[in-house]
């Protein structure tokens, strides 16, 4: 019986020739990662076990990006312990205001995943870096803080969904659309602690970009885990960023699966997930016409520069409608610098649109773009759960960037290429 890319990776991390679905073990770490809220709860616990010394200063990431630059008090307060703890300790990887990104775009961008690797993140998509053939997951602060020390974390083996993508996506389909739709097919615990495993010849027709978004939204439909094999593209990727040596893993033949789905790109549309559940998913033709009053365009999901380009494309031109405000937040300072040489951030500002410095901002509700009662968004990032922007009585619809580009211009939902 064969084995996963995923029980490839995690039988290496536990020094074990094979491992099987459901086994308990104890895996090494390439790298632990924490943001601005998550890492001082790990703080805390760390200094509560009374450790005094970290596993390896290099393979520790912190990014302060989810209330960066500060939005109040408290948020301050927060940003401030991760800035001593991570002088304390000499953290290599440290990511403060003006060199930070939205974590998830910044630690590939940088080099600091690569395939093969075992990551953990006190951050529900920290399973983005699948996209690269690494085995990544979100784990809860108390194991950050034990991973920081250790270098050590316990696993489940998960089992796998085969994912066989075919074809080759029409225009404006994007890895959000692909990655919406299966979520809409197998719901949002059809994947529960469960690696969802891209193969099939469809995945040489997504850009990285797009396969780091599938990915990144494993956890709405409660996967363990993205992965997508490593090809050339990701070795494209790679080369310039990471310079260490790492091991690309295939999942063998005869590899068990729990079960296959397939998913034709050629006859994918453009698609939106309604509120509450990003699996309440809708094609743009049937979701058209709803009225917006904001748009977001950006997170760790779709703030990337492809994304970046497929909105300035539509909004080129032409005026965000009256009544709507279009925030389009780049993920991080290299993508803004990109998007600058490219004209794209001009292209945003003439047709109205606020643009912010990276930040996860109105993801989650923080800032830079929260909601008011009764408002509904049209957003490119990953969750649209109750209040998740605001007041419980604002609704948030998930989109591409082209999508969510298109009806910043009608004020309804739109289909890109009728504008």
């Amino acid at each position: 019986m064969g084995m996963t890319m995923t029980q490839k990776i995690l039988a290496r991390a536990a020094g074990l020739e094979r491992v099987e679905p459901g086994q308990l073990i104890e895996g090494k770490l390439d790298l632990v990662l924490g943001n601005d809220i998550t890492t001082p709860v790990a703080i805390t616990e760390f200094n509560k076990a009374e450790l005094s010394t970290v596993f390896d200063k290099d393979k520790i990431a912190i990014v302060l990006d989810h209330s960066t630059p500060c939005k109040d008090i408290k948020s301050a307060q927060l940003c401030a312990v991760c800035r001593d703890f991570a002088k304390q300790y000499d953290i290599t990887h440290f990511y403060d205001v003006g060199q930070m990104g939205v974590e998830h775009a910044l630690l590939p961008e940088k080099g600091l995943t690569a395939p093969g690797e075992v990551i953990i993140g006190a951050d529900s998509h920290t399973c983005t870096y699948g996209a690269l053939g690494a085995f990544s997951t979100g784990v809860g602060s108390t194991d950050m803080a034990a991973g920081m020390a250790t270098g050590l974390a316990w696993f489940k083996v998960p089992q796998a969904i085969k994912v066989t993508l075919t074809g080759k996506p029409g225009p404006y389909v994007s890895g959000k659309d692909v990655v919406l739709h299966l979520i809409g097919e197998i719901g949002v615990d059809g994947a529960l602690y469960q690696s969802l495993e891209f193969c099939g010849d469809g995945v040489a027709a997504l850009e990285m970009d797009d396969r780091f978004t599938i990915c990144n939204m494993a956890i709405e439909a409660g996967a363990k885990n993205g992965i997508f094999p490593v090809d050339d593209k990701t070795l494209a990727y790679l080369k310039g960023r990471v310079d260490r040596e790492f091991t690309a893993f295939q999942a063998d033949e005869d590899a068990v699966y729990s079960r296959e789905v397939v998913i034709d790109l050629s006859a994918l549309r453009p698609t939106v997930a309604f509120p509450h559940l990003p699996s309440n998913t809708k094609t743009v033709d049937e979701a058209a016409g709803t009225p917006i009053q904001q748009v977001v365009i950006g997170s760790c999901t779709n703030g990337r520069l492809k994304d970046l380009q497929e909105a300035a494309a539509i909004l080129r031109g032409k005026k965000v409608a009256q009544g709507v405000r279009c925030i389009v937040i780049p993920a991080t300072q290299q993508i803004y610098l990109d998007a600058m040489e490219e004209g794209l951030i001009a292209d945003f500002i003439s047709a109205g649109c606020a643009v912010s410095t990276p930040t996860c901002g109105p993801c989650l509700g923080g800032h830079m773009g929260v909601l008011s009662d009764n408002e509904w968004a049209i957003s490119t990032t990953n969750r649209n759960f109750v209040g998740r922007m605001g007041p419980v009585s604002s609704m948030i619809i998930l989109a591409s960037p082209a999508v969510a580009a298109a009806s910043a211009i009608t004020g309804v939902v739109t289909d890109p290429a009728k504008v």
